[in-house]
């Protein structure tokens, strides 16, 4: 490898080394008083990126950061339609497992065989057809006063599911209920939650739980008297009463304020409001027959 040449500007000692000497051999003098003796037509020394400075390290991070955003947004958009429609299928699980349809090899093609209608209820009581995009979450929808309805089909029997949710011990709680045809009877019920305890406050999302509910009646005179009490202190001759989770009162007490919460916006369907005020005259029988109204 070819060496360089250093020329002391004081006393004109040449060095030959890849760099100056610390010190000048003939008059002492310091390394900073040496300057490189570049040799006619030769090509001056390229000065090398110095990667310990600042500068570089800001800027490699800089050009890094930049190049992870580029790739995670990528991944994104081009990921974007299949995770939207696993988010889909995911809740019309969840829909039919309230109708007691669950681990099916085919959840899309259950779904439109089963779900007949997704309506919303009007103020007294009826439903009309809902001509939105499918919803993935309810909370928005309840907040705004969009009451949805699915009317289901399951074994030759008509079934209605309500969307629920609410509030646990540590995070939101969601789920479904499917009532029989006379708008009472509980069919099936499902329950998820975001963050409760496992063991505990998780087992709301669990069918040991889940399969207390069928039979219960929904309904007490004019308003919800489906009622999760604390574990062990349901009246096993209640028709209302289900027990909560075993050590999860919290849990149970937020699976119960949310049933009553959005059930209570549903009374003038459950209770057939529209049939009771306006009779057949004035539409009631569309009402109690179960027709779902147009919106055109």
């Amino acid at each position: 490898m070819a060496t360089k040449k250093f020329k002391c500007k004081v006393c004109g000692y040449v060095h030959e080394g890849d760099k100056a000497p610390e010190q000048c051999p003939m008059c002492q003098a310091p390394q900073s008083e040496f300057e490189e003796i570049v040799e006619e037509g030769a090509a001056p020394a390229k000065k090398g990126l110095n990667t310990n400075s600042n500068v570089y390290t800001i800027v490699y991070a800089a050009v890094m950061v930049v190049i992870v955003a580029f790739l995670l947004v990528f991944v994104s958009q081009t990921l974007k339609d299949r995770q939207t429609a696993n988010v889909i299928n995911d809740t019309k699980q969840q829909i039919l497992s309230a109708l007691n349809l669950r681990d099916l090899p085919d959840v899309a093609g259950t779904y439109d065989e089963v779900i007949k209608a997704d309506a919303l209820m009007q103020p007294n009581g009826k439903m009309a057809e809902y001509d939105g995009d499918f919803n993935t979450s309810y909370k928005s929808e309840f907040d705004k006063g969009n009451l949805h309805i699915f009317v289901a089909e399951v074994n030759g029997e008509r079934k209605f599911v309500i969307p629920m949710n609410g509030l646990g011990l540590w995070g939101t709680i969601w789920g479904y209920i499917a009532l029989n045809e006379d708008r009472n009877t509980v069919y099936g019920v499902y329950f998820s939650h975001s963050s409760e305890t496992p063991g505990l406050g998780g087992e709301i999302a669990g069918t040991k739980f889940q399969d207390r509910f069928p039979g219960k009646l929904v309904v007490n005179g004019e308003e919800v008297g489906l009622t999760v009490v604390k574990y062990g202190k349901a009246d096993k001759g209640s028709q209302f009463e289900v027990d909560g989770v075993t050590g999860a009162t919290i849990t149970s007490t937020g699976v119960n304020t949310m049933i009553n919460k959005v059930l209570s916006a549903y009374i003038p369907f459950l209770t057939k409001q529209c049939c009771k005020e306006g009779g057949c005259e004035e539409g009631g029988e569309e009402c109690c027959e179960d027709n779902v109204e147009s919106n055109d």
